[in-house]
């Protein structure tokens, strides 16, 4: 063999293993996007804040998947401090993550687990809408609109859940 001859099927054999490589991440990254929670979000409001400092978001975020799942984060333009809170014992502290059970729910709610938004950049009033961004450990992100509600509004008062 020459040279010449043995880049060529060098080459070749380059190609191969490169077609065959990308071959299979493909179908891999095909199988993990099927396996991928994907969540869905409902009854998203925020009440009308008392001023800036602070205010909550409320909301049930569902997974149909069979694969568990962790809210991670959650970002907004009204805020560059949000935080996810459980509340235990009548006591509100930050956690790093809160789960979304396979085929369950996480219910954000008044009175138990919620979403915390520190110094406000603005006072969102009644009627408007409050983009956020909801991060997922696994799950794509998803983006959500909240209503302003009036500052007594419950969600679990209404049949819109």
């Amino acid at each position: 063999m020459n040279a010449r001859t043995t880049r060529t099927l060098a080459a070749a054999l380059s190609l191969t293993a490169a077609l065959a490589i990308s071959g299979c991440s493909s179908d891999s990254d095909a199988k993990a996007d099927a396996d991928k929670p994907k969540m869905t979000v409902s009854g998203a409001f925020m009440p009308e804040p008392v001023n800036d400092k602070m205010a909550g978001a409320f909301m049930v975020i569902k997974n149909d998947s069979k694969t568990a799942d962790k809210l991670t984060a959650v970002t907004s333009p009204l805020s560059d401090d949000l935080q996810i809170h459980e509340t235990k014992d009548q006591k509100m502290q930050q956690v790093a993550a809160m789960d979304v059970p396979a085929g369950g729910e996480l219910r954000l709610e008044r009175g138990g687990n919620h979403i915390m938004l520190m110094g406000l950049k603005s006072l969102p009033k009644v009627g408007d809408k409050v983009s956020f961004e909801l991060r997922f450990e696994k799950a794509d992100p998803v983006k959500v609109e909240l209503d302003v509600k009036e500052r007594t509004y419950n969600a679990q008062n209404t049949s819109a859940h």
